[in-house]
């Protein structure tokens, strides 16, 4: 009998008859300011699991491992189920976000090299930033394994900055977690959506991400859909 396990901002985790299986539901949620405002979007969920599912895919192809298994439904998944690092990482390929409000900068610069990031996973502190020592030293990982989740994330960059920019739109910054398997491997886990990354059409500029919702900017949904649509016909054109 399948038990519900978890209920976060925008996904759902439930055991399975299988030990290491999770199943994964999207909700029809979007959420702000660490859970602070929330409001329902009906599609939303469809729209994100069929965007991540397509870039965990791509990928699995180029030899990333992940904790996805496949798809079941327009809102479910079936993953592997691991032990999460409490880590967000996160790459900054151009100002915006909190970057730009942190050291008062204009969004929409490119940076040199890549920012990179990490912060504690904790609603309640409002997931503060953590340094190497302070993950080492509370116990969160080793030096090896954050060298390696990094590593993966700087494969991750290098293989969806140009993915998206064959769709016409700019990979801003994206937030990436990490989970250790049971037989002790690490893998790429949780999810790859408009919901942990920034988007902008290379064009126009225009908004492609949760920030439409954040800055009351265009309908959530619809934005997805669009992401997915561009996804689906650059990922199809590489088969």
């Amino acid at each position: 009998m399948e038990k519900l396990l978890y209920t976060g901002k925008a996904k759902q985790m439930w055991q399975t008859t299988e030990p290491d299986v999770l199943r994964v539901v999207y909700l029809d949620q979007a959420t702000a300011l660490n859970g602070k405002k929330k409001e329902r979007f009906a599609g939303k969920g469809k729209a994100a699991n069929a965007i991540s599912s397509l870039v965990f895919q791509y990928l699995i192809k180029n030899g990333i491992e992940t904790h996805f298994i496949k798809k079941l439904s327009d809102n479910e998944d079936l993953v592997k189920k691991c032990e999460m690092f409490p880590l967000e990482f996160v790459t900054r390929n151009v100002v915006a976000g909190h970057f730009a409000s942190r050291y008062g900068l204009t969004e929409g610069k490119k940076l040199p090299e890549p920012v990179e990031e990490t912060f504690y996973k904790s609603d309640q502190l409002d997931d503060p930033f953590i340094n190497e020592s302070a993950s080492i030293a509370l116990g969160v990982a080793s030096h090896d394994e954050l060298d390696k989740m990094w590593s993966i994330c700087r494969r991750v960059n290098g293989l969806l900055t140009p993915l998206f920019e064959k769709a016409g739109m700019q990979l801003v910054d994206f937030k990436l977690e990490f989970g250790r398997l049971s037989n002790g491997d690490i893998v790429l886990a949780d999810e790859f959506s408009p919901d942990n990354c920034r988007l902008w059409d290379i064009k126009t500029e225009q908004h492609m991400d949760k920030d439409v919702y954040r800055r009351k900017l265009a309908d959530l949904t619809q934005t997805y859909d669009q992401v997915l649509v561009r996804l689906q016909k650059v990922i199809m054109e590489d088969k």
